[in-house]
């Protein structure tokens, strides 16, 4: 037994496969979680503790890659391993650049992706619990658990796009983040057809849930002709 205490979130909607996994993990000594559905799959990767996500791309409510996407937002350093029957050079290519560290193709044998499960949990670099959590003048937002949390009690959820929003903006303080790249990078659109007013009413929407003033902004900055800067120090 690997004695590694890791807990690794299997979202596979095969039952046979997932218990055949959930079987062989928890007697290899690791911790499990498991999912099988795709909004199942990402809560449960954005709101409890994981060292290690295997996901499959064909699942119920949703698509893999879209699941891979928004987890890697919001925790970027989160091994992830897609577990698919996909076996195209495109699948591969394209999960690879959205963020997986590791492609395995059923059928496939338990034996092999216990090893890759273990080689990314490795090379993965610490994961640290302040990754998912932004502070903010009177609270922090929890992307997590999709909410801002205020000193005074007050709480609001946060839609998927403006946790996504908020990740990308405090993962690059020393910069402004024009709008282009934004609709490139959340809403996976070339800017050349889609209105950049889209952009502006999410982050207007956001700004309201954080309590950050329109008229005088300190979350979200506006730079003008360039686009948005994260400006919040807590």
């Amino acid at each position: 037994m690997s004695g590694t205490r890791a807990t690794v979130l299997v979202v596979e909607d095969d039952p046979a496969i997932r218990m055949g996994l959930v079987d062989a993990l928890g007697f290899d000594g690791y911790g499990v979680l498991q999912a099988d559905t795709a909004p199942a799959g990402r809560d449960a990767a954005l709101r409890d503790h994981c060292d290690c996500v295997l996901l499959d791309l064909m699942l119920p409510g949703g698509d893999g890659f879209t699941v891979l996407s928004e987890v890697r937002r919001v925790k970027p350093k989160l091994p992830i391993i897609i577990l698919t029957a996909r076996g195209r050079e495109a699948d591969r290519v394209r999960g690879l650049r959205l963020g997986a560290d590791d492609y395995v193709v059923k059928p496939f044998s338990v034996r092999e992706l216990l090893a890759r499960v273990e080689a990314v949990l490795r090379r993965a670099p610490p994961q640290e619990a302040e990754d998912a959590r932004v502070s903010i003048p009177g609270g922090h937002a929890d992307l997590a658990r999709r909410e801002v949390v205020f000193d005074d009690g007050h709480r609001a959820e946060l839609a998927d796009r403006e946790v996504a929003l908020l990740a990308h903006l405090s993962q690059h303080p020393d910069r402004a983040v024009g709008r282009d790249e934004l609709l490139r990078e959340i809403w996976h659109v070339n800017p050349e057809h889609t209105q950049t007013r889209t952009v502006d009413m999410h982050v207007a929407r956001l700004r309201e849930k954080l309590r950050d003033d329109s008229g005088s902004p300190k979350v979200i900055l506006t730079v003008r002709g360039k686009g948005y800067k994260f400006g919040a120090s807590g």
